[in-house]
């Protein structure tokens, strides 16, 4: 069986809908998983920078794109990475994970991973708050932290 892509017309509704509860007007980049990807990203980040609760497909939509980043940035198996309710995926090369609870785990909420992917929030400070559970010798991944470039650096480009 194929694997399903992303519903393009849903991550699009997603990147308005967002766009539009900050008064930006209408995505009019390209419609590309990765572009719309990007956008709503850009659009949550804006969205919470302002103090706004962001909209769930976006955030959905953010999410998966960011830890798609991680993904590709540090590709492998070894420590699986969760952001329930949206998104697990598995990375880091080294010994690999085939069955039960993986040994090397990081866990948090939507918010919180958005945070780390952008640089807003170190990996110490998450850990110390209690707003992320890492566990095993290869669960700490500020090295691979942060994923996008935000304030007094270039802004996420939407259109990459």
């Amino acid at each position: 069986m194929p694997v399903r892509g992303p519903d393009l017309g849903r991550l699009l509704a997603a990147v308005n809908g967002q766009r539009e509860a900050l008064g930006q007007p209408g995505w009019n980049g390209l419609v590309t998983e990765r572009a719309l990807g990007a956008a709503s990203l850009c659009a949550v980040l804006a969205a919470t920078a302002s103090g706004a609760e962001p909209q769930r497909e976006a955030l959905r939509a953010a999410v998966r794109y960011s830890l798609g980043l991680l993904a590709e940035k540090v590709p492998g198996r070894t420590v699986e990475v969760r952001v329930p309710p949206f998104a697990a995926i598995q990375c880091l090369p080294g010994p690999r994970h085939t069955r039960g609870t993986p040994p090397n785990v990081v866990e948090t909420d939507p918010l919180t991973w958005l945070d780390l992917a952008a640089g807003r929030l170190p990996w110490a400070a998450a850990v110390a708050a209690g707003r992320l559970r890492a566990s095993g010798q290869r669960a700490d991944l500020s090295a691979y932290l942060p994923l996008v470039a935000t304030a007094g650096q270039p802004p996420v480009r939407a259109d990459e």
